[in-house]
């Protein structure tokens, strides 16, 4: 069943609010299936807060509501961004607005090179980080700058994917699954580059199944469980109870 949305219901609490991006009472199906159940959250500018929980839990479906991607369809709530109503726009207003997701698939566009597939990003303002800029970052990328973005190692893809988010002059980066399949050296780099990231003031989401590693990398961890958000916390609060891990996260 779907519910008409109704986005005047908190329009002047949430013009208001001193965090930086916000997620009010948010509801979304995937078809029937109801799969974001009334999420609330905050986050503030230059912030990490990892969003954690078993699988199915909502996690990756709040990612994409947040990203006003098709789906899952958002049937009520609000998302704002710097005072700028998300939930009533399109996948491309949000990029435009500021949000930059890195989905768990990465999504290198075959037959670009690295520097193609970080060009393709700019065509469109607003333009963020230059090129030779993203490569001071990712030395890596630099290094390939014109190998074909899809024969890339995994953690240079992860590393390009990012890169690209960044091309864009994003506000919030939502990261879906960073580490997947990553070797623990490899993690370390892009974890290192995400704190020059946070350094440079840009907010970020982090979903990852790696607890431990989200945990240490973030400042706040909002824990989900069955689309219902179950906890709102500091991430060392999460690392500190044993008994919350267990029973939500499963370590």
């Amino acid at each position: 069943m779907n519910v008409k949305p109704d986005f005047s219901k908190h329009a002047n609490q949430a013009a208001t609010a001193p965090a930086f991006l916000s997620v009010w009472d948010v509801h979304a199906y995937y078809g029937e299936s109801y799969i974001v159940q009334g999420v609330n959250f905050n986050v503030h500018e230059g912030e990490i807060m990892a969003l954690l929980g078993r699988n199915g839990a909502g996690k990756t479906s709040t990612l994409r509501t947040i990203a006003r991607l098709a789906n899952p369809q958002l049937t009520h709530g609000e998302i704002w961004l710097d005072h700028q109503p998300l939930h009533g726009m399109q996948a491309h207003q949000a990029a435009q607005a500021g949000i930059g997701l890195v989905p768990e698939d990465r999504r290198i566009i075959a037959g670009l090179t690295v520097e193609e597939n970080l060009k393709l990003a700019q065509i469109m303002p607003p333009v963020g980080w230059s090129v030779e800029r993203l490569f001071e970052l990712f030395p890596r990328l630099g290094e390939r700058r014109w190998q074909e973005g899809v024969t890339l190692s995994g953690g240079e893809q992860q590393m390009l994917a990012i890169a690209r988010a960044l091309a864009r002059d994003i506000k919030v980066l939502l990261l879906d699954e960073p580490y997947e399949g990553l070797a623990p050296v490899i993690v370390d780099e892009i974890e290192k580059t995400l704190t020059l990231i946070k350094e440079q003031g840009i907010t970020t989401v982090i979903v990852e199944q790696n607890v431990q590693r989200a945990l240490q990398l973030a400042d706040r961890a909002v824990i989900l469980d069955s689309g219902q958000i179950v906890f709102d916390g500091t991430a060392a609060e999460v690392l500190e109870n044993e008994s919350l891990r267990a029973e939500y996260l499963a370590i």
